[in-house]
């Protein structure tokens, strides 16, 4: 069969531009896009108490790898053979390095030593908070942060992470059993930056939650404890309802 030299050029570049649009709308994707192209993401958590290990649970069951740390090895070590799958066990530091998103859910006390411990391995990654300064466990720094809004404490002890905060508003009990119910339960999210924002609603979703952005960081994150209107469970349409009220 005989083809025509511009028939071949004509074809070859189509496949060229074709090609190279491709490859410029993959690079222009957020991670979450990207992450669910393949399937999985890497998480790195640390503190595995009720709400990590019950979050992190969740996903390994929707086929990500996730790194569990804490102050006991041995228990995270357990843990992750328990769930099998992608699940891991290290140090705070292993699993700030092995996340492409890091989880951070310790007593807010601990929040400042977190990072100046991990300062290296946060800047410029993605960080889902779930810490809450509470007042009768974490002591005179809780006020202050209440005070000052938790969104920016939080910004000001993870300096150079892109902080989404979500899953501080609902009991741990109920976020370990959220993915088998049928229950449209929405998630209040905090951030600013929107591939961190992107990245932390798909993780929300594998959770078994809609995720619902009710503002910025300092703006809205101050809301985002217990004991506010945004605690509790609510329909996502009622997050929004309460969200818009909110200063």
């Amino acid at each position: 069969m005989k083809i025509s030299i511009k028939s071949y050029t004509y074809n070859n570049r189509r496949r060229f531009l074709l090609s190279a649009a491709g490859g410029l709308a993959l690079a222009g994707m957020p991670l979450a896009v990207l992450a669910q192209g393949s399937g999985k993401m890497k998480i790195g958590i640390v503190g595995s108490g009720r709400v990590g290990s019950a979050i992190g649970s969740a996903w390994v069951k929707a086929g990500h790898e996730v790194m569990f740390s804490s102050l006991d090895l041995d228990a995270d070590k357990k843990l992750a053979a328990r769930l099998g799958g992608g699940a891991k066990a290290g140090t705070p530091r292993e699993a700030a390095a092995f996340g492409t998103v890091l989880v951070i859910s310790v007593p807010y006390r601990a929040l400042p030593g977190v990072g100046k411990d991990l300062a290296d391995l946060i800047k410029g990654k993605i960080v889902i908070d779930t810490s809450n300064p509470i007042v009768a466990r974490d002591g005179d720094m809780a006020v202050a942060a209440r005070e000052k809004g938790a969104g920016q404490a939080s910004m000001e002890f993870l300096p150079g992470a892109r902080i989404v905060r979500a899953f501080n508003a609902i009991g741990a009990a109920r976020m370990a059993e959220a993915a088998s119910k049928k229950e449209n339960i929405g998630m209040p999210i905090a951030g600013d930056d929107k591939a961190a924002i992107e990245t932390a609603s798909a993780l929300v979703r594998d959770v078994g939650y809609e995720p619902v952005l009710v503002g910025g960081l300092v703006a809205m994150g101050k809301h985002l404890i217990p004991g506010t209107p945004l605690g509790g469970e609510r329909s996502p349409d009622e997050v929004r309802r309460v969200a818009a009220t909110l200063k």
